[in-house]
């Protein structure tokens, strides 16, 4: 295969491999509601102490577990491939694994922004160090997670677009496709391009559209999406 443009979307299932939990399945984070509510802005604002807390053990948590191998095989495509991945994540697997072009439509974990503006004042922070109340961005506010909370806005929906729109190769892992604006951008790949799912649920909205469906984990499924690379 020619060096292409690989695009990526992953979701929750890329990192469940390595001990992270997913969002929407039967035990998924948000089958909770209290944690529902607190990733929100309602929470941030209201009961901040207790959103810092929540964000806090998902910070530790992820500072526990390493990128798994099909974080590390997206990342060994660079070596022959121009890749780019748009993920729903807002852990930083796919970079500690060696991706360097990674779009993160809801934020970061490792990051934190000042609360009255959350695209100011963003700077990496440790994972392990707690944010606490009264600890302060550069402009004198609130520290607080870099994380697109329920309630706000998506701010690089429309670059994430364009990078699907102008793919050579589109694959779609570990996502459910339930939450917009990102389950929108499987219609946005040119029709003439290979479009690959890894899921080991039902996709049908992607089939339907063309895609090839493994229907496995994103470790075998990348493996499986290598071969079919091969056929190119």
């Amino acid at each position: 295969m020619t060096r292409q443009h690989i695009v990526f979307l992953t979701g929750a299932g890329v990192s469940v491999e390595s001990g992270l939990s997913t969002f929407r399945d039967k035990d998924g984070l948000w089958t909770n509601k209290e944690w529902t509510y607190l990733a929100s802005t309602d929470a941030l604002y209201n009961d901040t102490q207790k959103c810092l807390d929540f964000y806090n053990f998902r910070r530790k948590k992820l500072a526990e577990v390493e990128p798994n191998e099909a974080h590390r095989m997206i990342a060994e495509l660079e070596k022959e491939h121009q890749v780019t991945v748009i993920t729903q994540n807002v852990d930083n697997l796919h970079e500690r694994a060696g991706s360097s072009h990674v779009i993160h439509l809801h934020g970061e974990l490792s990051k934190v922004c000042s609360m009255d503006n959350r695209t100011t004042c963003v700077k990496e922070y440790p994972l392990t160090t707690p944010i606490k109340l009264g600890d302060l961005a550069e402009d004198g506010a609130q520290l607080r997670p870099y994380i697109v909370m329920f309630g706000e806005y998506i701010d690089s929906k429309n670059v994430a677009m364009d990078y699907v729109s102008n793919a050579d190769i589109f694959v779609v892992i570990g996502t459910s496709l339930q939450v917009y604006p990102a389950a929108g951008f499987i219609h946005y790949a040119h029709h003439e391009v290979p479009k690959f799912v890894i899921d080991p649920g039902d996709m049908e909205q992607c089939t339907l559209l063309g895609f090839t469906h493994f229907k496995t984990t994103a470790s075998e499924g990348m493996k499986m999406l290598l071969e079919a690379f091969k056929e190119l």
